[in-house]
């Protein structure tokens, strides 16, 4: 019966093993895992666990319990947890010492096999507790530092307000419905990318909610398909996104060589379709970053055309003029333009009908290329005139200031483009 009760804990001890080695769970741990398990366990049979020396061979797969007595005089023993009488002490049969005297400490060898089934039934739950908390530590932690990044799993059960996905672990990913893209149709067993969106471990019960509809999903999503931004050669400065409808992502290169939306657009489109098929069709508008405010605000109406801009930067407002023909183009469906628009740069922007050109047409500076520099039709532009009209509305100062022009180019300016209306 005792062999089989020692087998029984050898057998706990390679059990303990192979659960090490799926859990991931590093040597040092293991042993101060299962010496812990052993105290708790003796600390109940014994009352306590501090005269107890607990000995791990994780090489031999075993363990040594050794319990430390004080020698007393025979018949003077008050707690055999914890004393010894002196005869007893000299004939022990495991670690017998013909010299000890009363006053020193013995030393007595424990088979915890001895105890019986029940203790090593303990022994198995208190263990397995121990590493039940262990391994929702460990998730939550892996997790937790994981936040915002990619990750793929397994459709494992719909239901209506939440998926659940199974990662190559089988760790749980809870997608909610609010974290779905509204076109999302899921099925058993298909695998769905999403981003870890949140993790937290209340009561010691970790939950990994992921996301489809976050603006880190479309950042990740570039950064797989685009190596230039994978390799840092070129930065996502901005991400505006309403799920399911469009999208609008300002990048910027480091590298002058690299031109950043073609290269996110990718030959005849080839990367950013990936992108767009993954989101389920949402359009996406890809646009170069600047740190001109005004020329930002123009770039993110993209496809509108703007005659001009007046700008607020400290109340972060922009009023944005455009003929006629071009306001329902900067507006967009359903207002998604503008609104991604404002998303992306930051700023409130309202859009106006430019009157001046509704009784005469304007002309775009592009226009004037053969009279005026391109760097100084460029410069006008990136201060928010890309229009004659724009430029003659605004104050001579301003274009000096605004543009970093010579006065002299700014009356040059001037005098073409009115000459061009008096015509």
């Amino acid at each position: 019966m005792a062999a089989k009760k020692q087998e029984e804990t050898v057998d706990m001890a390679d059990r303990f093993a192979e659960f090490k080695e799926l859990k991931n769970i590093d040597k040092t741990t293991m042993i101060s895992v299962l010496e812990e398990s052993f105290r708790s366990v003796l600390a109940k049979m014994f009352g306590t666990d501090e005269n107890f020396d607990v000995i791990m061979n994780p090489d031999k797969g075993d363990c040594e319990i050794y319990q430390n007595l004080e020698i007393v005089n025979d018949g003077e023993v008050e707690n055999p947890n914890r004393q010894i009488g002196l005869t007893d002490a000299r004939n022990d049969k495991d670690n017998p010492d013909p010299d000890c005297e009363v006053g020193e400490d013995h030393t007595r060898k424990i088979d915890f096999a001895s105890f019986g089934r029940r203790a090593i039934l303990n022994l198995r739950q208190t263990l397995a507790s121990k590493i039940l908390d262990l391994q929702k530590d460990a998730v939550y932690t892996k997790f937790k530092d994981m936040e915002g990044e990619l990750v793929s799993g397994e459709v494992y059960q719909v239901w209506k307000r939440e998926v659940l996905l199974l990662d190559d672990d089988k760790n749980e990913l809870l997608l909610p419905k609010d974290q779905q893209i509204p076109t999302d149709i899921y099925r058993k067993g298909e695998t769905v990318r999403a981003v870890i969106y949140n993790v937290d471990n209340k009561n010691n019960n970790p939950k990994i909610t992921v996301s489809r509809t976050s603006e880190n999903f479309l950042r990740r999503l570039f950064e797989l398909e685009v190596p230039e931004i994978h390799d840092g050669l070129i930065v996502i400065r901005a991400v505006a996104r309403i799920p399911g409808e469009r999208a609008k992502i300002a990048v910027e290169s480091y590298d002058d060589r690299i031109d950043p939306v073609g290269a996110c657009v990718g030959v005849k489109g080839a990367r950013i379709h990936g992108i767009v098929r993954e989101l389920r069709n949402e359009n996406i508008d890809v646009i170069n970053y600047t740190s001109n405010p005004q020329l930002f605000i123009q770039r993110a109406l993209s496809p509108a055309k703007i005659s001009s801009i007046r700008l607020d930067e400290e109340g972060k407002h922009a009023e944005v003029f455009l003929h006629p023909d071009e306001v329902s183009l900067a507006i967009g469906k359903g207002g998604l333009n503008i609104k991604l628009a404002s998303m992306l740069t930051g700023y409130q922007i309202d859009v106006y009908r430019d009157l001046e050109s509704e009784g005469e047409e304007d002309i775009y500076l592009d226009e004037f290329k053969d009279e005026i520099d391109d760097w100084v039709i460029e410069a006008l532009k990136n201060m928010g005139c890309a229009t004659a009209k724009a430029v003659l509305r605004t104050p001579r100062q301003e274009l000096i200031d605004k543009a970093d022009l010579e006065e002299g180019t700014v009356d040059n300016v001037l005098a073409v483009l009115k000459a061009e209306f008096e015509d």
